[in-house]
């Protein structure tokens, strides 16, 4: 439609073919070149190994966070719980007048 010259549109220019260089682009020699290659190679390897860092990581922070909270949490509870008991006996004692008695 715009290009179209008898309608009163504008009309556009017509596209070249880019200019081709016999031996190909820049863009072509340097992403065929074997320093690329390796790079992208090394680059690759690392995100891999990155991630299996990661994922072990993460299995190991599972494991650890439930660890935590099925064996010590119980057990800072209990603690919690005989020192506030400690507390109230010496609290209780120190009410009615009797001696406190010593801790086994």
């Amino acid at each position: 439609m715009a290009s179209q010259p008898g309608r009163g549109g504008v009309s556009l220019p017509e596209r070249r073919a880019p200019k081709s260089e016999s031996n190909g682009s820049i863009i072509s020699k340097l992403s065929g070149s074997p320093i690329v290659s390796r790079g992208r190679q090394a680059a690759s390897d690392a995100v891999l190994v990155t991630r299996k860092l990661l994922k072990s990581t993460g299995k190991a922070a599972w494991i650890a966070g439930t660890t935590f909270l099925i064996l010590v949490v119980p057990l800072i509870i209990e603690m919690d719980r005989e020192q506030q008991m400690n507390e109230l006996e010496l609290q209780q004692a120190s009410l009615l007048g009797t001696p406190p008695q010593p801790q086994k």
